[in-house]
């Protein structure tokens, strides 16, 4: 499968996930993964998800605007960085948002994130 295809597959399913049941986000992070949300570092799965599980809002929907993707080093990882649009419920106006993930692939055939770091972009 080409890179670009993997990314598109992987953003659709990331942020479906993030806005329906952020919890079930565990599974795409490992023990070595790293958030950098905001400039605030933390590392691992179960930290990670503990993170964004606490944000300070409930329900949110992402409206992705791009999807970049480049290959990343002989073992076969991917860059991706997306912007877009982060509508919170009961917001009027949405947040522009990027976000670069650098995914690594396991031994089964599938990505975890290796790195994710995410931004809003204020104007």
């Amino acid at each position: 499968m080409d890179p670009d295809t993997v990314a598109k597959a992987f953003v659709e399913h990331y942020y479906n996930m993030f806005d329906s049941n952020r919890s079930g986000l565990a599974n795409l992070y490992q023990d070595a993964s790293m958030l950098t949300f905001e400039g605030q570092k933390t590392q691992g799965s179960q930290n990670i998800v503990a993170k964004l599980t606490a944000l300070p809002f409930h329900q949110c929907k992402h409206h992705i605007t791009t999807v970049d993707c480049q290959p990343s080093g002989p073992a076969g990882g991917m860059l991706v960085f997306v912007s877009g649009n982060l509508q919170l419920a009961g917001e009027q106006h949405a947040l522009k948002f990027s976000q670069m993930f650098h995914l690594m692939p396991t031994p089964q055939g599938s990505y975890y994130v290796y790195n994710d770091i995410f931004r809003l972009n204020y104007a």
